[in-house]
């Protein structure tokens, strides 16, 4: 009887390492299904959910910082496939102390049905996925932060949506297709250029969305990153502006963004930092002095520290932070489904 033989050559599996990597339209399908999902979990339409396509299989989270919203987006979203979530902190397994990153990407690849991974170096995330027989999802890099930029757009939809159909104490986000309610909008980045500004620069301006932004002359983003969001920007008839000056970036700005000005790993720079951002804390006298559209909302990512934005802003009726935080599971959701479940995005 002849043996059965298995094929052992298989076909390099899709990753989400950058926005960058993906079409306007691409990134606009994703937020909607992402919006799907939300009414599916949240108010079971147009059904409850019965089918758990990741049962029996296992998302390994290989992070290296320190987490709240993407861990917690991540676990639960795989559980609502029907999936395991392992958890690999920096304490947990060998890497960086007896195994390196590409003996650690083959190792745990071959165990597992996806990794996601919040790591220092971009390069790092790169390596990981080059190496891996699996997907890998970047949650997180000293360049990037996808999932993040897909919550901002998703948060930004229902925004519009809601407020241009007048609609109050009811969620009707998932009726529209972002397509329709995102171009043409502009986004104020007020802050250090890191990776979350570059991840926005390289999915925003493909989209239609302008950005301007405003961070200190010594900070700047990286040359293909800019290379990219003009290129992008020139197509689809959006602007780029890069300032010095808040006031400047804010003119006519329907979202003012920021984030923390020291991010993990940068501890020891705080002092020179909270220096050279003297004037860049998001208040309402700032923006309004800086002209932004009546209607502005305010936007962060999170953690917030009190430099970066003050009380009246961040827990206005115009911010949307939030919603933006719990954004992070739907994006994040739709992201593992389309990995690990369609087979690409």
């Amino acid at each position: 009887m002849a043996q059965q033989g298995f094929s052992t050559h298989l076909p390099k599996p899709p990753h989400f390492l950058t926005t960058a990597d993906y079409t306007a339209e691409q990134l606009l399908d994703l937020v909607d299904r992402a919006v799907k999902f939300k009414v599916e979990s949240k108010y079971s339409y147009p059904a409850a959910r019965t089918e758990r396509p990741l049962t029996g299989k296992t998302l390994a989270l290989i992070f290296s910082k320190r987490s709240t919203r993407t861990r917690v987006a991540t676990e639960t979203s795989v559980a609502y496939l029907g999936g395991h979530a392992m958890f690999l902190g920096s304490q947990d397994i060998q890497l960086g102390v007896n195994e390196s990153l590409l003996d650690t990407s083959r190792v745990v690849s071959s165990m597992v049905d996806g990794i996601m991974a919040r790591v220092k170096g971009h390069e790092e995330i790169e390596l990981l996925a080059k190496e891996s027989r699996v997907p890998v999802i970047n949650a997180l890099s000293d360049k990037y932060h996808p999932t993040q930029a897909l919550a901002d757009l998703m948060t930004m939809h229902e925004h519009y949506h809601h407020r241009k159909h007048g609609v109050q104490g009811q969620y009707t986000a998932h009726t529209q297709h972002p397509r329709e309610t995102l171009p043409g909008l502009k986004v104020a980045w007020v802050g250090d250029a890191n990776n979350i500004l570059q991840e926005i620069l390289v999915s925003f301006p493909k989209i239609g969305i302008s950005v301007a932004a405003a961070c200190p002359a010594a900070y700047a983003c990286d040359e293909d990153v800019v290379a990219i969001a003009k290129a992008d920007a020139a197509k689809s008839g959006a602007t780029i502006t890069f300032t010095s000056d808040p006031a400047v970036a804010i003119k006519d700005a329907d979202i003012i963004m920021t984030d923390t000005w020291i991010s993990m790993g940068q501890e020891d720079e705080k002092v020179q930092r909270l220096k050279e951002f003297e004037g860049y804390q998001v208040t309402m006298d700032m923006v309004n002095k800086g002209g932004a559209k009546p209607d502005w909302v305010f936007m962060h990512c999170l953690p917030r520290h009190h430099e970066e934005v003050d009380d009246e802003v961040f827990y206005s009726d115009r911010s949307l932070v939030f919603p933006e935080a719990e954004n992070r599971k739907w994006t994040i959701l739709t992201v593992i489904e389309a990995l690990m479940v369609r087979g690409g995005i």
